[in-house]
């Protein structure tokens, strides 16, 4: 909890006022039963006209005091309670930044969002709570017992029993409710996760007619979340009546017992009115307690989940600031993989093993091979988006482990097997690397990329709005913006990840003529599945159960690898004698 608990470090401070004039209100108010018992006893019972108006001036100046101190208190808690939790939203978003799949795999998307969300509003509202009354009760309910005795010893008995019908009932409400708020949490995940499923698959639901069974499913989740919440719910709506029928029977035996004593003259009338009152306030504070206790459970759930995500450990890190190691201004982006392996944790065998090969500046190395022979994961280990499990991979030399990753990012201008675009503009999708824009490099970006036909097409040209995801243009369309944004970004290296699976023939072909005169000297990437993509690299290297089958041009892999002739054969067949060798 000690990460959850630095966020307020800031607001001690203002903590401490708070806490302050909180004690400063209890004691005051605990003030205002003896100026009422002192208006019975001397003013309403001695007849005291002068006593009464001047007590009862006192009372309403002491109370508009009271009611100033209670609002300057609610103002200062709530404002703390929700900067804490926007500090806190802040943090898990900054750290959910930095984790790469494994971290992504362990908690799922669903989970970060509602950790992010639910579980932060639990806290705030118990950060709320503890402000107001974790102060608040024990200082009124300790000084109202202290008075309470001070008033009539002789009726501390009923305050007593009073008390311990409360506890039992607690107690009682609390070990019902404990596990269903444990349970809460993960039924707002799992509602989450199906909304998010359904949402994103919402095409192949319907392509296969799975909306009954999903409704199904959703409703299956659903009631679960009503069930537990009515329990709830139900569970706290008895406890508020019980116990204000406990409270009021506490009071009626307060005045029979009270009563007796007044016949004995053991205690003024105006004296049992305050004891009742110094009563009411005991048992007033024993309930904020209750409450406090009640929802500090769940809140303490939601505090452990999100201090999960907090603590977590990074799988991929930096080395310490002093032993980072950075490439010359110069890069030259030539990049080499040295008997390079990886594991998933916790899987068995290698996705990859004992890669080694060099790509150099100026040249296209493309990547090939069958579904799961470790294509995209060969390329995604170079921004460390996964961490070798062996061997080295080096950039113009040097260890990309000893680099930061934010440096070694910089290095890279990649586009992702999933073309995702943000919503915004085609401008601000385009220059989404950018601290400032270029118009030179954004019309280079949009041409190269074989964008600038539709985009001028548009009404609105690069101000044409884009929606999340880019759900209004189309795959191609959608593909073409990723590759722009890349080409914007102008660095050393540049991977593309299975980038042009959209693309028909002829714009792939123009694209990446575009891209061959425009951008000399770069090292680039090619993940692809279609053979007349590769065809003329520099190098293709050739993947087949996550092992190196073959390296060389598209004319020397035919003749040597058996694979790659396979994949050929199963394309090009037919086309010109390409199965050949014939270009």
């Amino acid at each position: 909890m000690k990460s959850i608990l630095r966020i307020y470090i800031p607001f001690f401070p203002i903590i401490i006022t708070t806490g302050g004039l909180i004690i400063l209100q209890a004691m005051l108010q605990l003030e205002l039963p003896k100026f009422m018992a002192q208006i019975i006893n001397e003013g309403i019972v001695k007849q005291n006209q002068s006593v009464i108006y001047e007590t009862g001036i006192l009372m309403l100046l002491l109370s508009f005091l009271v009611a100033t101190i209670a609002i300057t208190v609610s103002f200062l808690a709530s404002n703390i309670s929700a900067k804490g939790a926007a500090r806190l939203r802040a943090s898990i978003f900054s750290k959910v930044s930095s984790f790469d799949s494994g971290e992504m795999e362990l908690f799922t998307t669903a989970s970060l969002i509602t950790r992010a969300t639910n579980d932060v509003l639990q806290v705030q509202n118990a950060s709320l709570m503890i402000l107001r009354m974790g102060f608040f009760a024990p200082a009124m309910g300790i000084g109202a017992l202290i008075m309470a005795i001070r008033t009539s010893h002789d009726l501390t008995w009923t305050i007593v029993i009073t008390l311990v019908s409360l506890l039992f009932f607690v107690f009682l409400s609390v070990a019902l409710s404990m596990p269903k708020f444990r349970m809460l949490q993960k039924l707002m995940d799992r509602i989450n996760l199906i909304i998010s499923e359904r949402l994103k698959g919402m095409l192949v639901i319907r392509a296969f007619l799975r909306e009954k069974r999903e409704e199904e499913r959703f409703e299956e989740a659903n009631k679960a979340l009503m069930n537990t919440n009515l329990f709830v719910n139900r569970l706290m709506s008895l406890m508020m009546p019980v116990m204000s029928l406990i409270m009021s029977y506490g009071s009626v035996l307060i005045v029979y017992a009270g009563s007796k004593l007044i016949d004995v003259n053991k205690l003024a009338v105006g004296d049992m009115m305050a004891f009742i009152q110094y009563a009411t306030h005991v048992v007033m504070s024993f309930l904020f307690l209750t409450m406090f206790f009640i929802m500090l459970p769940r809140a303490m759930v939601s505090a452990q989940r999100i201090n999960e995500v907090l603590k977590m450990d990074l799988m991929i890190t930096d080395l310490p600031e002093p032993e980072q190691n950075h490439l010359p201004l110069d890069t030259k982006g030539e990049v080499r993989f040295e008997k390079a392996s990886f594991r998933y944790p916790d899987a068995e065998e290698n996705v990859l093993s004992n890669i080694s090969f060099k790509a150099s500046p100026n040249t296209f190395t493309a990547i090939v091979g069958g579904t799961g022979s470790g294509k995209s994961t060969l390329v995604n280990l170079l921004p460390r988006f996964h961490d070798l499990t062996g061997g080295k991979i080096l950039i113009d030399g040097v260890d990309i482990k000893t680099l930061s990753r934010n440096y070694l990012r910089d290095l890279i201008s990649f586009v992702p097997q999933k073309n995702l675009l943000m919503k915004g503009t085609v401008l601000s999708n385009v220059t989404y690397t950018a601290t400032s824009i270029d118009s030179h490099k954004l019309e280079e970006a949009i041409t190269i990329s074989q964008s600038k036909e539709f985009v001028d097409q548009k009404a609105e040209g690069v101000e044409s709005p884009i929606n999340q995801g880019g759900t209004n243009v189309s795959g191609g369309q959608r593909q073409r913006l990723s590759i722009a944004r890349a080409l914007y970004k102008d660095a050393p290296i540049y991977i593309f990840d299975d980038s042009f699976s959209a693309l028909d023939f002829q714009t792939e072909a123009a694209l990446r003529e575009a891209f061959i005169k425009a951008k000399k000297g770069k090292t680039v990437f090619v993940v692809a599945q279609r053979i007349s993509t590769v065809k003329n690299a520099n190098q293709i290297i050739v993947l087949d159960e996550g092992k190196i089958s073959g390296i060389g041009t598209h004319k020397e892999l035919l003749k040597t690898c058996s694979v790659y002739r396979e994949l050929v054969s199963s394309q090009l067949e037919g086309e010109g004698g390409e199965a050949d060798g014939r270009s």
